[in-house]
């Protein structure tokens, strides 16, 4: 996949076939879109194209947005990627180019900079300046200047029920199955491992500290999961709390891994966790020696649930 961080960027001798939109968790909604683009570019003579844009647009123009997303922007080209989009461009989002009309973008961007001869899109689409410009006017705009527009009907989209906010109130009520059963994939965190206090070595439960670079990514609601990871071409699966530590009185939010038959040295490697299921809430016991025996249990807990799936 060839990616392009700007709409100026972008070349290509073909015409395109093209959709746009945030994209955040590249979700079984998103997927049916972007398997359209992918089907109709068969044909040797087009191109696949993904617009998409960094910041998310709320994180611009809502003055005191706290909105979290569901993928960081290299999650959600290693998604792009493996669903087989041939261009991605993700152009800077800013007020300027919020201040385009609808026939502006339709013209310079779509047209000559694109070379677009199809653009895919949900029914319900807005695009252009404050966002008044609709599925009616792209297709007028599209016998203007020679481009085709398919639309996804309200039907598909009904059939599929699914949103990105749907998706955040799951994670937000600790609800795994639900969050995953609407991406299509398991949820993932992708970070840093860093040095903790090493207090899960003390109680036989040695954990792999997480660090998050960036802040806009959403961390589901505190609690204790089972997870899995590829790390050095394996397969390890293992259980996670996301929380504050309340047994020994922790100040600040960690996100902890305990991998099973696993004790590899992973200190400032990039790890990607999936999420399979929550087991419970964080809860804070009276001795660490009541913890531990909880950790026990809930490894129970784990093994059982995977050696079902």
């Amino acid at each position: 996949m060839k990616i392009f961080h700007s709409i100026n960027d972008f070349s290509s001798t073909k015409k395109t076939i093209l959709t746009l939109g945030t994209f955040d968790g590249v979700h079984i909604g998103h997927k049916k879109i972007l398997e359209k683009v992918i089907q109709k570019t068969k044909n040797e003579n087009y191109e696949s194209l993904v617009l998409t844009f960094f910041p998310h647009p709320r994180m611009v123009l809502q003055e005191h947005s706290d909105i979290k997303l569901l993928n960081t922007i290299d999650e959600k080209i290693d998604l792009l990627e493996e669903i087989g989009i041939e261009n991605l461009v993700i152009h800077p989002f800013d007020e300027t180019f919020s201040r385009l009309t609808a026939e502006e973008f339709v013209k310079t961007v779509l047209v000559d900079r694109f070379h677009i001869q199809k653009i895919i899109i949900g029914y319900d689409h807005r695009f252009g300046r404050n966002r008044t410009a609709n599925i009616d006017d792209l297709i007028d705009f599209g016998k203007q200047y020679d481009f085709e527009v398919e639309q996804i009907s309200v039907q598909e989209i009904n059939d599929i029920s699914v949103s990105s906010t749907k998706i955040r109130k799951a994670l937000l009520d600790g609800d795994m199955d639900l969050a995953n059963e609407y991406l299509g994939y398991d949820y993932f965190l992708t970070g840093i491992i860093v040095k903790g206090k090493q207090l899960g070595r003390t109680i036989n439960f040695p954990t792999a500290n997480l660090k998050i670079e960036e802040n806009y990514k959403l961390i589901p609601q505190n609690g204790v999961y089972i997870v899995k990871s590829t790390i050095y071409q394996k397969t390890v699966f293992g259980m996670m709390n996301i929380g504050f530590n309340p047994t020994v009185e922790g100040q600040s939010q960690s996100i902890e891994i305990h991998y099973f038959d696993f004790n590899e040295d992973l200190y400032n490697q990039k790890i990607r966790i999936s999420m399979l299921h929550r087991i419970r809430s964080e809860q804070k016991f009276e001795s660490v020696m009541l913890l531990k025996q909880q950790l026990e249990k809930d490894k129970e807990t784990a093994l059982t649930y995977l050696n079902k799936i």
